[in-house]
């Protein structure tokens, strides 16, 4: 009872803080939120806030540099205060193959400045006053949607659709998007997460360093998008899958069907090297840059699926019983023009290679605005797909951004007890925070690896 009570008194305090700021004029004052640095001068228990906070930021088309963006606040993009967030010390931050859309600046809204990153893992330094399922010094995950556990979508777990957090432009909100709700990117040292009881998934402690490259690291996008790609597609015990791209996301899509029971996985891309990867589990390569074809000629494609395809398979009208597209508008075409920008070759080309009745699902991002776009229709989001053969064939199409939340539960299990381990399999890389912005350079160049940013080179050290 007499917590409950202080809880009321702290939101009483909360309110007059709030009228005192917002109609008196007169700054907030508290020095409540629980936190294991100071935040006062007469908090002399606890060292000072750190004094930097080292952030990679977009400066232009292929420039990314590091700015101080100071110790978060909690405050919302608008600069609203709240008391349902926490401060992280981040453990580790990706780059992720969607950051290179605003790297390359093929994305609208992108601006100078803006903080980039949405894989974040980190230890929590700070909590409001609301915060009540987490305590300082847990290890969590963070989903790159922010979502606010409120609204109806929230409510039914679809946490990619949070009607709160998009800030007014559209449904879906994530950390250093533009047009996602204006939330502060996460490739830094600390990081500020909202709605944090709803939202992140505390990691064992004891295991969190020895299973961060395993996969842990990677819940917060690539592998449960990887794995919600799968099951959209429909994949099940005995499928036959074929994977466009072979990136981060495609591995953790190729890893997820043979977790589910895929019998093949077919899995193409017009770099050797990241095919090499997917060889070792397994996967049945194809190099497009060696495929003979144009832009528009998936028939290549399929004749090559058909030559791996086991004998009872290979029937007429009997290929793949799902696809996926694991690369997104900003994808070439196949064998001479596969230097070429096709943003429509990777989805016509699933709706070709898969059976009827089929699955495809395309957790490849496609863009409102594309200002690089090939022509004019693609600048503005419009693709020319093939959507009558799709029709005609009666295929199901997944698509739109991973609901975080709806996964990595499992996916965490999975990795404890071993089912999952993605270290060889992503060729995973551990860098500091200064050499990011030579790493988005390797990354975008094709260097087949994944970047995981270590700001406090704990992984590195193995100490927490």
């Amino acid at each position: 009872m007499s917590s409950a009570i202080e809880r009321v008194k702290e939101k009483v305090a909360d309110a007059t803080e709030y009228v005192q700021e917002k109609v008196l004029g007169v700054p907030l004052q508290s020095t409540k939120s629980r936190s294991i640095y100071a935040t006062s001068a007469e908090d002399r228990s606890k060292p000072p806030r750190p004094s930097r906070n080292l952030t990679v930021v977009w400066e232009g088309p292929k420039k990314v540099g590091l700015k101080d963006m100071g110790f978060p606040a909690m405050r919302r993009p608008k600069g609203e205060p709240f008391e349902h967030g926490v401060v992280l010390k981040v453990i580790a931050t990706n780059i992720c193959g969607s950051d290179l859309h605003m790297y390359r600046g093929t994305i609208g809204g992108v601006t100078p400045g803006m903080a980039l990153g949405h894989e974040i893992t980190g230890e929590i330094v700070e909590m409001g006053r609301d915060v009540e399922r987490f305590e300082l010094g847990d290890i969590v995950s963070v989903p790159f949607n922010v979502a606010c556990g409120k609204c109806d979508n929230c409510r039914e777990r679809k946490t990619s659709a949070c009607l709160k957090c998009a800030g007014g432009l559209g449904a879906g909100g994530a950390y250093g998007f533009p047009m996602m709700g204006s939330w502060t990117g996460g490739q830094s040292e600390y990081h500020m997460v909202p709605y944090a009881d709803f939202q992140l998934l505390k990691i064992p402690k004891d295991r969190a360093l020895t299973h961060m490259t395993k996969g842990i690291a990677f819940l917060s996008d690539i592998l449960p998008t990887g794995y919600d790609g799968a099951l959209k597609a429909g994949v099940k015990v005995g499928s036959l899958v074929y994977i466009a791209g072979a990136g981060p996301v495609g591995l953790c899509a190729a890893a997820s069907c043979f977790l589910l029971g895929a019998a093949a996985v077919f899995i193409a891309d017009p770099n050797p090297d990241r095919l090499k990867l997917a060889e070792k589990i397994g996967c049945r390569t194809i190099d497009l840059s060696k495929v003979q074809g144009g832009s528009s000629d998936a028939e290549h494609i399929k004749k090559e699926i058909e030559r791996m395809l086991p004998p009872e398979k290979n029937r007429e009208h009997d290929l793949v019983d799902c696809a996926i597209d694991c690369v997104g508008y900003e994808c070439c075409g196949i064998g001479r023009e596969c230097d070429k920008r096709v943003s429509e070759q990777v989805l016509n080309t699933c709706f070709n290679v898969t059976k009827a009745a089929g699955g495809v699902s395309a957790p490849g991002i496609y863009a409102l605005m594309d200002p690089t776009g090939a022509n004019k229709d693609n600048k503005q989001g419009i693709f020319h797909l093939n959507y009558g053969l799709a029709w005609n064939k009666g295929q199901t199409l997944g698509q739109g951004q991973c609901p975080v939340m709806a996964h990595h539960v499992d996916l965490l299990k999975a990795i404890l007890y071993n089912r999952i381990d993605l270290t060889e399999l992503l060729n995973v890389k551990v860098i500091s925070i200064e050499e990011a912005p030579e790493a988005y350079r390797k990354f975008e160049a094709g260097e087949p690896c994944k970047y995981i940013i270590d700001p406090h080179s704990i992984l590195r050290s193995g100490q927490l």
